[in-house]
């Protein structure tokens, strides 16, 4: 059996999260693991906004060197490969090249930053950067004539939505209630207690809870409205939040290989070129302030044009509006440095602890990148330490998260062993569930010894069977969770699939 992914709800929890992006899922994750009662709520679906829309690296962050983020970079790259060891199913190793045609950077000075980049963060796993001749290496291949010289260094890729699925999932796990399409109404402090409204289909109710956690992303401020406390109006402060639209757009593939580019434009910008879905290429992202309320972003024609000329920049196939196959954009709630450029302002976050002697606390997030969540969520569990003296201790660094416990945290063994196991299936079907569930897919598969006892096949492989895992464990409802964040499926499917997939999660729901 699977364990259940929903514990019972409590009168009192000790901790309340709002939002269920990555740091949300984080910190409900580590706080559960360390035996606290914890309530998530999420407004839409886990990951529907910032953390389904980013970039889908771990990685330190190179050019945030440039900017003497010393700090961040060494955190985030010690993160690397921690979190590639937690979940070797969904975070893989992935090697960059940075051509130096068209550089606005002179080769020693990105030379040395490699270095600090090889160096900074007790690399130990991954390869060090390494010099190639373009005209003669294999990475060469689809670029334009005349780049040579280029730099080839480490980071990794990680399927950013399933990442904040399992950490969900493990919080569940240790006890975590998670709710989703669940909306903070209001919330108030009453002597050592908050008295939260959440509102879902089914109407409104109250819950109450020790101390808050605001991880609402670019509703931060938003949250911070509702829990604002009339008689100390004079004495709060809010911490800024500055919204930057980040977007990506996804090409039929435009090079051979498995390797990633790192693109430098002339206004010093940089664009990665990432091998996306076998058979596409995924080019981004752009800096634009966002002035208007948080919520779903488009891509603009300014960006696309923006992505579309980096792309004719440095390769050679032929690339217009014509032949973008998916866009995607997202808000990125990044603390306010007020640095001038939007691509300038840090990514790093900040901690903002609201903590009235003898009343409940309040601790807002701002800020974050992927890389970081685990360690924020530490950081975010020792600021609330002082309130909660029967926490456990730290405890995320080491443990894997739900199929991330392949033997050896060898995919391609484990991915053989499957398909030993289950000869009558496709073995790239066996290959993609393998990399969306680990070693959880042994649950979706338990009882199959064909195609057909996986039932109806939607498109691309999705069966009935993977959809009532997802409903049952993922908190999947509707064919766009299925589709474009428990899995990319929608890039290869028909578009009659939605109605579909729709009609089968309903039918679940009212079966």
């Amino acid at each position: 059996m699977i364990e259940p992914v929903q514990a019972p709800d409590r009168a009192i929890v000790d901790l309340l999260v709002v939002g269920g992006g990555i740091n949300g899922a984080g910190i409900a994750r580590d706080a559960a693991g360390r035996g606290l009662s914890v309530m998530l709520v999420e407004a839409e679906d886990l990951a529907q906004h910032t953390s389904s829309a980013s970039t889908k690296l771990i990685h330190g962050g190179l050019r945030y060197l440039e900017y003497g983020e010393f700090r961040l970079v060494r955190e985030a790259l010690i993160e690397r490969e921690r979190l590639w060891g937690m979940a070797p199913h969904i975070i893989w190793p992935l090697r960059f090249v940075l051509p130096q045609v068209n550089s606005p950077r002179p080769a020693w000075m990105v030379r040395l930053g490699l270095w600090l980049y090889d160096h900074l963060g007790g690399r130990k796993k991954l390869p060090a950067t390494e010099t190639i001749d373009l005209a003669r290496a294999p990475q060469g291949a689809g670029l334009n004539p005349g780049a040579r010289k280029a730099f080839v260094y480490s980071d990794c890729w990680v399927e950013d939505s399933r990442l904040v699925v399992l950490n969900a999932m493990d919080a569940a796990t240790r006890g975590a209630t998670i709710h989703t399409r669940t909306r903070l109404i209001a919330a108030r402090r009453e002597a050592t207690m908050w008295i939260a409204t959440i509102a879902d289909a089914t109407g409104e109710r109250s819950v109450r809870a020790r101390a808050m956690v605001n991880a609402a992303g670019p509703w931060v401020e938003d949250v911070l409205q509702r829990t604002r406390d009339p008689a100390r109006a004079g004495n709060q402060r809010d911490r800024g939040v500055r919204l930057i639209k980040g977007s990506h757009i996804v090409l039929p593939r435009l090079y051979p290989g498995d390797h990633a580019f790192l693109l430098q434009n002339p206004d010093r910008r940089v664009v990665f070129a990432i091998p996306y879905e076998n058979e596409f290429t995924l080019v981004g992202t752009t800096d634009e302030a966002w002035t208007g309320p948080p919520g779903r972003a488009t891509i603009s024609h300014g960006e696309t044009d923006y992505l579309l000329e980096t792309v004719r920049r440095y390769f050679a196939a032929p690339v217009g509006p014509d032949e973008v196959r998916w866009t995607y954009a997202g808000i990125r709630p990044l603390y306010d440095d007020h640095a001038a450029n939007a691509s300038a302002v840090t990514r790093d976050y900040v901690l903002d602890l609201d903590a009235p002697s003898a009343s409940a606390p309040l601790l807002s997030v701002f800020g974050g990148k992927i890389t970081t969540y685990r360690k924020l969520a530490e950081h975010a569990l020792e600021k609330l330490a002082p309130h909660f003296p029967m926490a456990g201790p730290a405890w995320t660094a080491g443990a894997t998260l739900p199929g991330g416990d392949l033997p050896g945290s060898d995919f391609e063994a484990y991915v053989a062993d499957l398909a030993g196991e289950h000869p009558a299936l496709p073995r790239s079907l066996l290959r993609r569930l393998a990399r969306a569930y680990g070693t959880r897919v042994e649950h979706v598969l338990a009882g199959v010894r064909d195609q057909a006892d996986l039932g109806h096949d939607f498109g691309a492989g999705l069966t009935e069977a993977e959809l009532r895992y997802l409903a049952q464990h993922e908190w999947a409802v509707s064919a766009e969770d299925v589709l474009w964040r428990r899995s990319k499926l929608g890039l290869h499917t028909l578009p009659q699939a939605t109605a579909r997939v729709d009609a089968f999660l309903a039918g679940l729901r009212n079966g």
